[in-house]
């Protein structure tokens, strides 16, 4: 495959992968909570390579994993003890970065790993870093990391789709039938958390963050079904990174910063010609016949 296509396939493997996983957090009104883990599992990644010392393979997603669990724990024991829910998740995120970064410069400062590096990313240099079987390339590291993440991802859909579409729309009830609504929660986030790792290295937080929001509330304008929800959700993160890359590469700007700048641009489009919550449309039924 040629260089952009790696480049393309990476960035729609991470819009997929963002896109199922920010559908339910958008519908459970936790789009934030997305932010603070993609920003927190910093510290878990400084804390796999402490003891790995290499950031590759199963130590970095089990970093992140426990990490990003961690952040979810404190966010809801501080609600529990009065906090405010976002003044929760601002103190612990922000702590938990902070310290990352802390660790980043005690530790880690010689190896390619810095704030910069986390915040942004550079998925033009996914095709250089390639799996090796053998004396044999088998493609970006980034693909099969992504892919795998996704295979989880879509297993978790699929064996709980009804506990995480019950608990999403209706707490109460999801509890009233007797659903596990907290073990749901923790492999929602640890599904977060996987994502967020996986696409931590070739996009950088900010363009994650923006996968994980902007598609899904950008789906949620179009459908009010969760099964099409999911693909319109998946379907414009691949469409936003096409669009994106070529943006890039017309105008020789940041490819993940142009993809994000896509999201944007598709969501408040959409916002407009929506046919379920578009404002055109609303402005239509209140416009005199």
């Amino acid at each position: 495959m040629s260089y952009t296509m790696w480049i393309l396939l990476t960035a729609s493997l991470v819009g997929i992968n963002c896109g199922l996983v920010g559908t339910f957090l958008v519908l459970r009104k936790m789009s934030m909570l997305s932010d603070a883990i993609s920003h927190s599992v910093l510290l878990g990644i400084v804390g796999a390579y402490m003891i790995s010392h290499h950031l590759q393979g199963v130590s970095m997603l089990v970093g992140a994993l426990i990490v990003g669990l961690l952040t979810t724990f404190l966010v809801q024991w501080l609600h529990q003890k009065g906090v405010q829910n976002d003044a929760a998740i601002g103190v612990v995120f922000t702590c938990l970065f902070a310290i990352g970064v802390v660790l980043i410069s005690l530790f880690a400062d010689r190896v390619h790993l810095d704030v910069e590096h986390a915040l942004m990313g550079e998925i033009a240099f996914v095709p250089w870093d390639v799996l090796e079987v053998g004396d044999k390339s088998i493609g970006p590291k980034a693909i099969w990391l992504l892919g795998f993440v996704l295979a989880i991802n879509i297993f978790c859909i699929v064996f709980a789709y009804k506990e995480l579409k019950i608990s999403s729309f209706d707490h109460e009830m999801a509890v009233t039938l007797g659903i596990p609504v907290v073990l749901i929660h923790y492999v929602l986030m640890g599904m977060l958390s996987l994502t967020t790792v996986a696409s931590f290295d070739s996009v950088g937080a900010i363009l994650v963050v923006a996968m994980l929001i902007v598609p899904s509330a950008t789906a949620y304008l179009w459908t009010d079904r969760l099964s099409v929800m999911l693909i319109c959700s998946a379907f414009i993160g691949v469409l936003a990174s096409m669009i994106g890359y070529t943006i890039a590469t017309v105008f020789n700007v940041s490819i993940s910063g142009a993809i994000a700048v896509s999201t944007g641009v598709i969501f408040f489009i959409s916002l407009w010609i929506a046919p379920k919550h578009g404002l055109l449309r609303k402005w239509l039924k209140k416009s005199p016949a």
